[in-house]
């Protein structure tokens, strides 16, 4: 032991006693060392508690077995320490429960009994080195951290910032600190931004947000910033610690996304999913204020023909331009939505009364029936707007569409270019069509319908030479249905071809039984709907292996179109209907004198027939007016090569002016009215 050694060694002196009594006295961990073998000589009561081995264990043990450092840093270390270069070392020891402790190990040479030894006071430094890696680490990430910090005092002075603030800012350490955190301030935030902030601060000791800055530069930038209160002991605020990321990307990001989603990238308006939304937003408004919410449907007139003759990219363009209009004639708080094609919604909101929809509505017909120039061209539309009302028409935001769209209907109905209130009868007629459409549907699977022929007399001989094939609906519940109401349906609904296909056979058969029996020359026409042509519904090679089949040549049918047909210039049109002419299938062109068509098209599509309609027979008398379109139409036709049938003809002073005017052929009530085949069969 320590003490025998003190004890046997020679000139003990007083040092050698006071060193012994420090030795085992105090309270630092303190260890003597053979430099030469590296072996604990002794260890004082302090160091045998914090190394947790017994007195005599470790007397003698080597000094590797505590500490952890290769045994080749060992041996420099103690002649380091032996020669007096270097005061303390920073080792990790072993403790006999087996934990790990950093120490700080001061060494120096001392003879005890003419021995050289270490002695070494040792320190448990681990709680302090910890702080210290925890500091460094703080500062590493502070310095190397993508995320800006600053460090803010009370008054909002700059005191410290890392690398990426200057990155993200433009401010370098020199320019940013000693100056207010207001340097960043922004004029596309709210004036009050900073203020708001730093009352938050005071209140709650931290801010979360975003807020828009600006660079050094001048360009502005979007942060989210979160900011945090430090506090003295004494409860007053040390300083502001302030985190912030560049998240002007990502806004701008989530932003197109979110316009792609909600607005019309045509015309920027807002789109079908955004228009619900804010129509819910104006109901829920309406309904604080006891206010009324009109809503307008907007369809432009003569939208298609612009796309078919100039193009989709001049479409676009007028659909742009039509945006940039009906916006113009409405409040900033209202909305004007596009739904979709040439379809536009107008919410008015805030309104005590009406005369300021029916101003909107006024204005807006007015600056769409505006010339629109698009490139070389000049174009004219017009506008069917249909209105609705919340809460009085409806509460939901599908029935005021609804309603509005059906007024927008009946706008068109009555000429376009105009406006409509929803009215209940509407929503009854509506009703009334969605069942007329199931009970069409059903009546063509159940075949509830038959075919009327009406008489075309010869004028000259007075035999009936020709029949007009007419459809009838013979409803179970209901009875007989008129073709005016229920063919306009069909179009719409595309069950048109479907009939119209029934339709052509059942004359098919019809001619052919009765050229048989009565007239080898026999025609049957049949009326054909501008559905069929413009969708090309007709299956010609049905049609004609139709008459084929029942060994009739193509005149014994004659198909009847009508001058808006006639017009329709578009390719499916002209070449379905000279498809027919080069099969021998003849073409009258009824309703004739009602429409615009010219001279041209009665040549370019070899028309066979013209049927003067019925509204310049009905008033015939010698000397008037119909009188003299008449003659005109007959005299213009038979230079033409043209057959002219005069329809509506009732009385027989009609049937004498016709016939003295050399009129081909009449129809009309005063021959017969349509009837069922086995009833024509009698007027031969």
């Amino acid at each position: 032991m320590l003490d025998a050694d003190l004890t046997t060694a020679p000139n003990r002196g007083v040092e050698e006693d006071l060193f012994r009594q420090l030795f085992r006295r105090h309270s630092s961990i303190m260890l003597l060392i053979d430099p030469a073998t590296g072996i604990i000589v002794d260890a004082n009561p302090a160091a045998i508690a914090f190394y947790g081995y017994p007195h005599s264990l470790i007397r003698g043990m080597h000094i590797s077995k505590v500490n952890t450092q290769p045994g080749h840093e060992i041996r420099s270390g103690m002649h380091e320490a032996l020669d007096d270069q270097r005061k303390f070392f920073i080792f990790r020891h072993r403790l006999a429960s087996g934990d790990m402790r950093t120490v700080e190990v001061h060494s120096s040479a001392i003879d005890i009994g003419n021995r050289p030894l270490l002695f070494s006071i040792v320190f448990d430094v681990t709680e302090r080195e910890r702080v210290h890696d925890s500091l460094r680490l703080a500062s590493l990430v502070y310095q190397k951290s993508s995320e800006a910090m600053s460090v803010i005092d009370s008054n909002g002075i700059i005191v410290n910032i890392n690398p990426a603030f200057t990155e993200i800012t433009g401010y370098t350490e020199a320019q940013a600190i000693g100056r207010n955190i207001r340097i960043l301030e922004s004029p596309r935030e709210r004036p009050d931004a900073f203020t708001r902030i730093g009352q938050a601060m005071a209140r709650n000791g931290r801010w979360q947000g975003q807020l828009w800055c600006r660079r050094k530069c001048g360009q502005d930038f979007l942060l989210s910033l979160k900011l945090n209160s430090i506090y003295q002991p004494d409860g007053k605020i040390q300083c502001n610690v302030g985190l912030f990321s560049d998240i002007t990307k990502k806004h701008e990001t989530d932003e197109l996304v979110w316009r792609q989603a909600n607005f019309d990238t045509l015309t920027g308006l807002p789109n079908r999913s955004m228009f619900h939304d804010r129509l819910q937003q104006a109901m829920f408004k309406a309904n604080r204020g006891r206010q009324q919410v009109a809503l307008l449907f907007l369809d432009l007139d003569f939208f298609k023909e612009v796309n078919d003759t100039l193009g989709h990219s001049m479409g676009d363009r007028l659909l742009q331009e039509a945006a940039r209009r009906v916006r113009s004639c409405v409040r900033e708080t209202d909305t004007v939505a596009r739904l979709g094609g040439d379809e536009f919604t107008v919410i008015l909101e805030e309104l005590s009364d009406t005369r300021s929809v029916e101003r909107a509505a006024g204005d807006i017909l007015q600056a769409l029936a505006e010339p629109f120039h698009l490139g070389t061209e000049q174009v004219y539309i017009s506008a069917s707007i249909g209105i609705t009302f919340y809460p009085a028409d409806g509460r939901e935001t599908d029935t005021l569409l609804k309603n509005a769209d059906q007024a927008m209907y009946a706008s068109k109905a009555q000429g376009r270019n105009r406006y409509s209130y929803f009215t209940t009868s509407m929503q009854e007629a509506a009703q009334m069509r969605k069942r007329l459409v199931t009970d069409l549907r059903i009546a063509l699977h159940e075949k509830q319908f038959r075919v009327y022929y009406q008489p075309i007399i010869d004028l000259t001989s007075g035999r009936i030479c020709k029949a007009e094939a007419l459809i009838r609906w013979q409803h179970p519940v209901r009875g007989l249905i008129s073709p005016a109401e229920f063919i306009p349906v069909a179009e719409e609904t595309g069950m048109i071809v479907e009939l119209g296909e029934w339709i052509f056979r059942q004359a098919a058969r019809q001619v052919g039984a009765w050229r048989l029996r009565h007239d080898p020359a026999f025609q049957i026409s049949v009326n054909v709907s501008p559905v069929q042509l413009q969708s090309e519904g007709i299956n010609h090679e049905s049609w004609l292996g139709c008459l084929e089949s029942l060994q009739l040549p193509g005149q014994s049918v004659v198909v009847e179109i009508t001058e808006g047909m006639l017009m329709d210039s578009s390719r499916g049109v002209s070449s379905q209907l000279l498809r027919f002419r080069d099969n021998g299938v003849q073409a009258a062109l009824d309703d004739f004198g009602t429409g615009y068509s010219s001279l041209s098209y009665l040549k370019k599509f070899d028309i066979d027939y013209i049927k003067i309609d019925k509204s310049f027979v009905q008033n015939l008398s010698p000397g008037s007016d119909d009188m003299a379109l008449c003659d005109a139409i007959i005299v213009m036709a038979h230079k033409l090569g043209i057959k002219v049938v005069a329809e509506g003809v009732e009385t027989e002073s009609q049937r004498r002016l016709l016939a003295a005017s050399k009129c081909d052929f009449a129809q009309g009530y005063l021959f017969s009215r349509p009837v069922p085949a086995e009833e024509f069969e009698h007027l031969f």
